[in-house]
């Protein structure tokens, strides 16, 4: 199991420079966004994070964050577990002009000073894959409507409120 924390701040051109690689976990209490959809214990984030330059030249970061965490299911409102895997494929900007510049095939991150800090970075990555809507796969719940047998056969024995109206329209036809 892998245990190294990652660092807070990275360089990013100068690991893309030098081609490095880092893994550690990153712990989702200290996400605050992310922590606040969260209803189940503190887990830690593993993340895998390559910084090289591509055949263009372009400082790219790429890898994966993968976590599995608790969120409240909408059926049931009981904790279901839901696993997380966010794939990046970010291209380095240094600001918004030279980031629509870059290839459709990279989201462009715009590091603006000489350090990135990874926790937000991850955070809003794991939180764009959160389903919308979160619910357990097998997940019965009793409501108070019934099932629809029942609702049925109660609609069988009920008067029809317009019979006495067929009456009057058969008296009226008879005159």
């Amino acid at each position: 199991m892998l245990n190294v924390k990652l660092p807070k701040f990275v360089d990013p051109r100068k690991l893309a420079d030098r081609e490095i690689q880092i893994s550690g976990v990153l712990a989702v209490n200290e996400m605050t966004e992310l922590s606040k959809m969260l209803v189940g214990p503190n887990v830690d984030v593993i993340a895998d994070l390559k910084f090289a330059r591509d055949e263009l030249r372009i400082r790219t970061i790429s890898g994966s964050a993968k976590v599995t965490v608790q969120v409240q299911c909408q059926r049931c409102l009981e904790p279901v577990d839901i696993t997380l895997n966010a794939e990046l494929n970010l291209a380095i900007s240094y600001n918004e002009e030279k980031a629509q510049t870059l290839p459709k095939y990279y989201e462009p991150l715009i590091v603006e000073g000489d350090d990135l800090e990874l926790l937000p970075l991850i955070e809003q990555e794991l939180m764009l894959e959160l389903p919308i809507v979160s619910y357990h796969s097998d997940c019965s719940i009793q409501t108070s409507f019934g099932d629809g047998n029942a609702a049925a056969a109660s609609e069988a024995e009920k008067p029809n409120p317009f019979s006495v109206l067929a009456s009057l329209k058969g008296s009226t036809d008879k005159k």
